[in-house]
């Protein structure tokens, strides 16, 4: 007989499972890939595809940022969870779907810009109630290992779903494209994907809803507008600062290159087309190996991190990643491209996983709900400064290759700020 609680752990993390592979596929290695190297091309105008993709990501971003914190204090009530997390979820389908209709042409990429902006910030609107939800799955003892479950699931579907999408619909250079024959002309074969992607979001999405109970039992809690939302987040940062200073100094810097992060995965395969001459199918089997490194430095990292503590982890890793990010920036091929994208996805997974520990670490006993409250906002507070770097950088310099040069700048800055942060004596890692 099945554990009910197993199940219910499993199902909520199988939504991570559909959600990252959605966002593989329609932020990082397809759909964004589609609209800059093929919609895209031969746009009349002295502003680039990928600048525009720059530019729909930062009003995705400052979306994301305004409605952020109130929907963190409106998950903040259970009952309300469930609910909020099958709008978004929907929303994010239904806009997926409705990709299916964008067509090889320069007219076509307006409306392809803007579905992408809106799902990707319904996608990441949706991780609010969804991480909300681990609080009442989990215990202190088993977060943790529940938490590392949806990554892994969340890796896992996106190498799936990334094969899928390459095997049956990407690879060839013919007229018909996959083990499917799907037609090349007028983008088929990739339209067709976003349905494929559709429904894979679908069919990982309903366990949570069919399996997670509604929470019945839980008080009552106030009413708040949007503008009483950032009055109690900022009631929750002064008391934080109040408490430690040092935890605020996290929060602001953990934000910063968090989102120079998320960046390189949402740039990097429209670098890797525009810039360094992968082809959009070699950029699927890129995003695989891609996804399969990043997992494996996700464990190294976790390893390290309590050997030698959870901030040298995450100092050491930025710099590579700059280091490797300005090497990158100066090469050309695709060879240099594999080489240093691998790398800087090795160096990705130590960064994410260790940050998350240390937010741990330094927050009150009794108090880590209300610290990754916080940590969750903030990081979506400045989800537009890394889209705004990249096409800025691109409209400066002329180039889209110059794009790294912004993602590395927001990575600087988030580095030079983790220097500044102190933790406890209590923790493994130095004052």
């Amino acid at each position: 007989m099945i554990n009910p609680r197993r199940a219910r752990v499993v199902a909520w993390a199988l939504w991570d499972c559909g959600a990252t592979g959605l966002n593989a596929i329609v932020v990082t290695f397809v759909f964004s890939v589609y609209l800059t190297g093929s919609v895209g091309a031969g746009l009349p105008g002295d502003t680039t595809p990928a600048s525009w993709l720059g530019r729909a990501m930062t009003v995705a971003g400052l979306v994301v940022a305004l409605l952020a914190p109130a929907t963190g204090i409106w998950v903040d009530a259970p009952q309300r969870r469930r609910r909020v997390l099958a709008v978004m979820t929907g929303a994010a389908v239904v806009l997926t779907s409705a990709m299916s209709l964008i067509r090889d042409d320069n007219r076509y990429l307006l409306p392809g810009l803007v579905l992408l902006a809106c799902t990707a910030a319904c996608n990441e609107l949706a991780t609010v109630p969804y991480n909300a939800m681990l609080r009442q799955l989990s215990t202190p003892e088993t977060s943790g290992r529940i938490s590392g479950l949806g990554l892994a699931l969340g890796y896992g579907g996106s190498v799936v779903l990334l094969l899928l999408a390459y095997a049956g619909f990407i690879a060839g250079n013919g007229d018909t494209r996959g083990l499917l024959d799907i037609p090349a002309q007028d983008g088929q074969n990739v339209r067709a994907v976003m349905l494929l992607t559709a429904a894979w979001f679908v069919l990982f999405a309903l366990p949570i809803f069919v399996v997670v109970p509604r929470v019945t039992d839980a008080p009552p809690v106030e009413r708040v507008g949007l503008f009483g939302a950032y009055r109690k987040l900022w009631d929750e940062i002064r008391s934080e600062w109040r408490r430690d200073h040092n935890v605020v100094y996290y929060l602001l810097a953990s934000a910063v290159f968090r989102d120079g992060l998320a960046g390189v995965f949402a740039f990097g395969a429209v670098l890797g087309v525009n810039a360094y001459g992968v082809s959009e199918a070699d950029v699927l089997l890129f995003g695989m190996s891609a996804c399969v490194i990043a997992a494996f430095g996700s464990v190294v990292g976790g390893m390290l991190d309590d050997r030698v503590g959870s901030k040298p982890v995450i100092v050491g890793s930025l710099a590579c990643l700059i280091a490797v990010g300005l090497t990158l920036l100066s090469l050309s091929g695709p060879v240099a491209f594999w080489v240093c994208g691998l790398l800087l996805c090795l160096f990705i997974g130590p960064t994410l996983s260790s940050a998350r520990t240390m937010m741990l670490r330094i927050s009150a006993e009794g108090k880590e709900g209300v610290a990754f409250g916080l940590y969750t906002t903030t990081g979506r507070a400045v989800s537009f400064l890394a889209p705004w770097l990249f096409f800025t950088f691109i409209d400066a310099f002329g180039a889209d290759r110059a794009g790294m040069g912004g993602l590395c700048l927001v990575l600087a800055i988030g580095l030079a700020a983790m220097l500044a942060v102190r933790t406890p004596q209590h923790v493994h890692d130095p004052v």
